[in-house]
């Protein structure tokens, strides 16, 4: 894999990791344009450390968040820190069972299925316009919220499904505050991303090769310093209502996808 092509996927993930366009479909569509999958080891590799540079920009933006979901790990209270870590536990059970029982069959998904990309790209563009038109409240994240917010984490496993958008949507249409749907939906991934990678790194079913380590090395920064300004720029975005423009996207890109593998 060439630097270039690191830095346009590292792009890709920063951008689509917390924008509401599916980070899994458009690198499953990126690595496609560029015949990434003829190294596939390298590939998986790729994603990973991506998926990496990601969690930790959601860190940084979130730290202060991050510190307190750390602290209710260890104070040994039932306060508001301790809940807010609990509710972040909850809503990881479903896609960790997915992630543990499925995880063969999940993978065979991101194989190039440009088709499946497609049609739940346009599952996403539906989802986002109509959560974009729910009601606005002040409302807090619960137990029973958490429960599907993490059900709709977990169904977007599959490549194409943006996981802020649908964890972001389904929020909002709970009637959860729009800001506090996009700092949860943003933290709830993070402990999931890093049980993946120690799961991946610990399982030894690829390594990276001496020649792609400057490769990996460009795409981790890449990303994380896109994802930094994405973040940032999604949750003004969540409050100004302005998750249409993304569901206009998502149905442009998700019917090229289809189209391209229909006619091709």
């Amino acid at each position: 894999m060439t630097i270039w092509v690191a830095i346009i996927l590292g792009i890709i993930q920063g951008l689509t990791e917390f924008l509401p366009v599916s980070s899994s479909g458009h690198l499953e569509l990126g690595k496609a344009l560029m015949d990434t999958e003829s190294l596939p080891k390298e590939s998986m590799m790729m994603t990973v450390v991506l998926h990496a540079a990601t969690a930790l920009s959601t860190l940084v933006v979130f730290r202060k968040d991050a510190w307190e979901i750390v602290r209710g790990l260890f104070v040994f209270q039932w306060n508001e820190e301790s809940q807010f870590t609990a509710k972040i536990i909850v809503s990881m059970i479903p896609a960790a069972i997915i992630g543990i029982t499925l995880d063969d069959q999940i993978e065979s998904l991101f194989a190039g299925q440009i088709l499946l990309v497609g049609v739940m790209l346009i599952l996403t563009g539906g989802l986002l316009f109509v959560a974009d038109r729910a009601k606005r409240t002040e409302k807090s994240v619960g137990y029973k919220e958490a429960i599907w917010v993490g059900i709709a984490q977990a169904i977007a496993i599959l490549p194409g499904i943006s996981r802020s958008g649908a964890t972001i949507s389904t929020s909002v249409l709970l009637g959860i505050d729009r800001e506090k749907s996009a700092r949860f939906s943003f933290l709830m991934v993070v402990p999931l991303i890093f049980g993946k990678m120690a799961k991946d790194i610990l399982s030894g079913d690829f390594s990276a090769h001496s020649e792609s380590i400057s490769a990996l090395g460009v795409g981790f920064v890449a990303a994380f310093f896109t994802g930094l300004l994405a973040c940032t720029w999604m949750i003004r975005l969540v409050k100004a209502s302005h998750l249409s423009y993304f569901a206009y996207y998502c149905f442009v890109v998700g019917l090229l996808s289809i189209g391209s593998q229909l006619i091709l």
